[in-house]
């Protein structure tokens, strides 16, 4: 028994040295996230959103990136309350709020190599916030529609097009990025002739959807020949083959700008200036695109950018010009006016 004693000992050693390295192995793609360094981000996107770019972030950077979601007022409401000792480093929002925390003070301005390729329309002028993706209003027209008729719209003044054309837009008074439509058409060809267009296509509407996804799905299922919809929301159902197609309206059009802030007194600086830098960069939308979020990018020197160059998609800049008081009157008008008839 003796003699076998040491081949005994050699093969227990064996044995634990594979299973310590197996065990090893295993743990090194578990990393203790709280050894991380953090970056913490509140936002009034949509967690969905967010949480593939926190993922993403993570995974190259070894950055926590933790998520707070809330309304525009809460998101102004808190970082108000927590001035004096901030639990945010970012504010990931739309242009409406990015400008107003600025307006509040609560905000620093950041600039940056990668910010400063940023054009300056999708930018706050002092560097307090930088846009980093937008999605524009576009005619989401079905295929089978476009087909047969006689006429391919290409302007809102086209709409509609024939008497019998089906039209599917998102309710004003359901959505912001709708209510942004009607405030830059105001803007761009006065209140009346907006208001006349719309109670001109008011009979043809076959639903004013309460979501902006709504619109899009209707082209797609051929239950409305045009919808007007914002560009992520079509391009899902163009890039899952369904037979829709995208036209941007030649005069132009509204979009919704979302943009990136640093907050006053963040307490992790560094890591949240890192993190601006990579929202504008080709990897954050190409991530956010792979899991069917279909935003431009307003980085001119993507691959995705210059793509969209390609598309004479003309923007209509001066829809932000309205105080909130001024927004309530013309939604009431379009109501009085194009939903009711009342003149």
């Amino acid at each position: 028994m003796k003699r076998y004693l040491p081949l005994l000992v050699m093969s227990f050693m064996v044995v634990l040295l594979i299973t310590g390295a197996t065990y090893l192995i295993g743990y090194a793609g578990k990393q203790d996230k709280s050894s991380l360094p953090m970056v913490s981000v509140y936002t009034t996107l949509p967690i969905e959103q967010v949480e593939v770019l926190a993922q993403e972030y993570e995974r190259v950077a070894k950055v926590r990136v933790t998520i707070t979601p809330l309304t525009e007022r809460d998101l102004l409401s808190r970082l108000t309350e927590e001035s004096r000792l901030p639990q945010a480093d970012i504010i990931l929002a739309n242009r409406k709020t990015l400008k107003q925390a600025r307006h509040n003070a609560l905000l620093i301005p950041y600039q940056s190599e990668y910010t400063d390729i940023i054009p300056n329309r999708f930018q706050d002028t002092d560097g307090y916030w930088v846009g980093v993706w937008y999605d524009p209003v576009i005619f989401a027209i079905n295929r089978d529609y476009l087909n047969v008729t006689m006429k391919k719209p290409s302007k809102w003044s086209d709409l509609p097009s024939d008497a019998n054309q089906r039209l599917g837009l998102t309710d004003f008074l359901a959505a912001d990025a709708a209510a942004n439509l009607l405030y830059t058409l105001v803007a761009a060809n006065g209140e009346q002739p907006t208001l006349d267009f719309l109670k001109k296509i008011h009979p043809q509407v076959v639903q004013y959807a309460k979501f902006l996804a709504t619109p899009a799905r209707m082209a797609s299922m051929g239950e409305v020949d045009l919808a007007i919809s914002v560009h992520s929301e079509a391009m899902r159902y163009v890039k899952d083959g369904f037979p829709v197609q995208i036209i941007y309206p030649e005069e132009g059009t509204a979009f919704l700008l979302t943009g990136v802030g640093l907050v006053r007194g963040a307490a992790h600086t560094v890591e949240a200036k890192q993190f601006i830098d990579w929202l504008t960069q080709e990897d954050a939308l190409s991530i956010m695109a792979q899991h069917k979020f279909y935003f431009m990018p307003t980085n001119s020197e993507t691959p995705t950018y210059r793509e969209y160059a390609t598309k004479n998609l003309k923007l209509l800049d001066n829809h932000d010009m309205y105080s909130p008081e001024q927004q309530r009157k013309i939604l009431d008008k379009w109501v009085q006016q194009a939903r009711l008839g009342i003149k």
